[in-house]
């Protein structure tokens, strides 16, 4: 299965991105997928191509090329307790310069160009994120309502931008939370916001999960985490995407 390395014209430079997609001469749904705050890295590009593996052709871009192709900053190979602070310190204004005007641009960019692959099919795509991609997500989502079917976040503050924000979404959502990070009490006052605004959501605590479960790579990570994530996010494309056109 392929992994090819891109640039997408931006109304700021290029974005240096990658994507992976399966090598069978055919068309995919596409799946615009955003990278934690860590950015791209070798556990990104794994779970790209397992996503792949199902069927779709997966787009991941260095949300953070305004300043240098991924990694921005230098990543050890484990993100563990003792690294994470310096790490952080290290990415913390990149995070803080990518504000939301700049997320909309690039998602513009980001979309027109997965569209417009010759492996993509016809029709509607999914974005999915991970930390502050999950955000990204929901914002290109929001943004775009009558071309992202479907999306998923994990572990990300999806719920910055408030009701104005879903209000927007046309798409079907599921949010996984890390249950260090939503208590049940909060849980329930972003499900009743996500359900007065009208959205098709599922939303839910991940049981024994702190911030970061999903990546490998960091001492945050879950096994089960991870399970449950992929047990969600694939029958979620699965019933929102049409594959073959």
């Amino acid at each position: 299965m392929p992994i090819k390395t891109l640039q997408i014209p931006t109304a700021d430079g290029q974005a240096d991105a990658f994507a992976a997609f399966p090598d069978h001469g055919e068309r995919h749904p596409g799946v615009l997928m955003y990278a934690d705050g860590f950015g791209i890295r070798p556990v990104l590009r794994e779970m790209a191509h397992e996503l792949a593996g199902h069927g779709y052709y997966v787009l991941v871009p260095n949300a953070f090329y305004r300043h240098g192709p991924a990694p921005v900053v230098e990543l050890p190979d484990y993100i563990g307790e003792e690294v994470r602070p310096a790490v952080f310190a290290q990415l913390m204004p990149f995070i803080e310069a990518h504000t939301a005007e700049r997320v909309l641009s690039d998602a513009d960019a980001y979309l027109k160009f997965l569209t417009t692959q010759p492996e993509v099919c016809a029709g509607q795509v999914a974005v999915t994120g991970y930390c502050i991609g999950g955000l990204y997500a929901m914002r290109t989502a929001a943004a775009h309502p009558n071309q992202v079917a479907a999306v998923a976040a994990f572990h990300g503050p999806v719920g910055v931008d408030g009701p104005d924000l879903f209000s927007k979404l046309n798409a079907r959502v599921h949010l996984g939370h890390a249950e260090g990070d939503m208590t049940p009490e909060a849980l329930g006052e972003l499900n009743q916001a996500l359900d007065a605004a009208g959205v098709d959501n599922t939303s839910e605590i991940y049981p024994g999960t702190i911030h970061g479960f999903t990546m490998a790579d960091t001492d945050a990570f879950s096994a089960s985490g991870l399970r449950r994530h992929w047990d969600r996010l694939l029958p979620l494309l699965d019933r929102n995407l049409t594959k073959g056109k």
